[in-house]
């Protein structure tokens, strides 16, 4: 379902943001229960929760909107395809986007930088977000086209 029938048929539940980020995967529409991390310039708790949030997830990851790393490339990227996940949400950066480009899964992010991460497995996972006005509950419903984000605390398409 597109975003913009969303915010039209349910205003009053929904939260919304216009095309905050670029779209890196070959998904360019996805939607799914959201999981979360929160990080700063390190990767770990990404690869976890990759590796172990539901099939048809939505991972958002607050990555507090560095720009002097990437959060994802290219093997993180392929983990979430091969389990199914529906997509990946970076307030942060990735790298590898030609082949994330081929990665058949959405993957939103604030852009690209060519460092990769540092690994010393800190952070938060499991929490409420907030980043870019809106909050980012775990086990909310999200869902993302090239308009924009829409969530909301239920499956609006039941």
């Amino acid at each position: 379902m597109k975003t913009t029938d969303l915010c039209d048929q349910f205003f009053s539940e929904i939260r919304a943001i216009g095309a905050e980020f670029q779209s890196f995967g070959r998904k360019k529409s996805f939607s799914g229960p959201i999981k979360t991390v929160k990080v700063f310039e390190d990767n770990v708790l990404v690869k976890e929760a990759l590796e172990t949030i539901p099939t048809g997830s939505v991972l958002v990851v607050d990555g507090g909107g560095s720009k002097r790393r990437a959060l994802l490339g290219d093997q993180l990227a392929e983990i979430a395809q091969n389990r199914g996940l529906a997509g990946i949400i970076i307030n942060g950066c990735v790298r590898d986007s030609e082949e994330l480009s081929q990665i058949n899964v959405g993957i939103l992010a604030l852009g690209t930088h060519p460092l990769k991460s540092k690994k010393e497995g800190k952070g938060e996972k499991n929490i409420t977000l907030s980043f870019l006005s809106l909050d980012w509950n775990p086990d909310d419903y999200l869902y993302a086209d090239q308009d924009g984000i829409v969530i909301s605390t239920r499956d609006l398409t039941k």
